[in-house]
């Protein structure tokens, strides 16, 4: 009886060294986060949101350079606002979410860069083709919660979004720019 409790007392605080090791992620609260990426269509801003994605989100403002971001995004859920667009850009020419079905964003370093204001590094990966990016972020944090907004000016060309008839960036513009805010609870 004495080994055993002995053996859960063990157990239990090598558990609770275990954790405190590791970072604790925020639990992002995903109705009130969003992805959404604007282009231009003959010259008209046009939105989409991408209804699907998880992130994984350390940050402690004392300590922001031992922070990480870890984004990964449902291409198949991106969202023009109607079927048969939604349906298009999911076909290979634009995203090919059936071949790749996530694009992803996975930090590197985090520098501060005055106030609430961050640069993060990473690599970008979407259908397949990486770049490494730095996003401008500002997080605010009321209580527990922390908010992460920033705008991430892309290529698409780059990314192989828009291929065939659609390389030609006359009609779209090959600018994009990708904006966040995700809303996350510390643990």
């Amino acid at each position: 009886m004495k080994n055993a409790t002995y053996r859960h007392i063990l157990a239990g605080t090598a558990a609770l060294l275990l954790a405190a090791a590791l970072p604790a992620f925020a639990q992002v609260d995903a109705g009130k986060s969003s992805v959404v990426a604007r282009s231009k269509q003959m010259n008209v801003p046009v939105d989409g949101a991408f209804r699907k994605f998880t992130a994984q989100l350390t940050f402690d403002p004392a300590k922001p350079t031992a922070g990480s971001a870890n984004l990964s995004i449902d291409t198949d859920s991106y969202d023009l606002g109607d079927a048969e667009y939604n349906k298009q850009v999911r076909g290979k020419e634009w995203f090919d979410s059936a071949t790749f079905p996530k694009a992803t964003f996975v930090s590197t370093a985090i520098a501060p860069a005055g106030g609430n204001q961050y640069k993060v590094t990473g690599k970008l990966t979407i259908k397949g083709k990486s770049q490494v990016v730095t996003v401008p972020v500002a997080i605010t944090q009321q209580g527990p919660m922390q908010t992460f907004d920033g705008a991430l000016p892309i290529k698409r060309t780059q990314y192989d979004v828009g291929t065939g008839e659609w390389k030609d960036t006359s009609v779209v513009a090959d600018d994009v720019v990708i904006r966040f805010h995700i809303v996350a609870a510390k643990h």
